[in-house]
């Protein structure tokens, strides 16, 4: 059975997570750093690769009224990038609210911003992917 992997971009930071093969459970992969464009599409390829992705889903930020954002923009430059160089489908999904969900879930767990710099990615691409392994039941 395969997988979903999860994509919280960042100019800085790319958060990754995975589902289980049962599509039930989400659980932060790791962070990596987005030091190119190239570096990132093989590092997820190699992820995409070992762990039987069947689809890929990348969050998408909106601002507080729905509308899109220089953010917004830069994400569909990179889901464009992803279409031309992966080769599993690829769907675009709500990330709202993700980064604050992680940072309050960090925060409570006694981390501080330092040390939650590592994971808080990690955990916003887990909470898209449990929203769309949600909208599956």
């Amino acid at each position: 059975m395969s997988r979903i992997l999860a994509i919280d971009y960042g100019s800085v930071r790319v958060g990754l997570a995975i589902s289980d093969p049962l599509k039930i459970f989400s659980t932060p992969l790791k962070t990596i750093q987005n030091c190119s464009e190239a570096s990132l599409i093989n590092e997820l390829q190699l992820v995409i690769e070992s762990s039987d992705i069947e689809l890929v889903l990348l969050g998408i930020p909106y601002n507080n009224e729905g509308n899109e954002t220089t953010k917004t923009k830069e994400v569909l430059h990179f889901f464009s990038t992803l279409k031309a160089n992966l080769t599993v489908p690829i769907e675009l999904w709500d990330e709202s609210f993700t980064t604050v969900d992680s940072n309050n879930l960090l925060k409570k767990k006694g981390k501080g911003v330092l040390e939650s710099r590592k994971e808080v990615d990690a955990i916003a691409a887990s909470f898209i992917l449990k929203s769309y392994l949600d909208s599956l039941i």
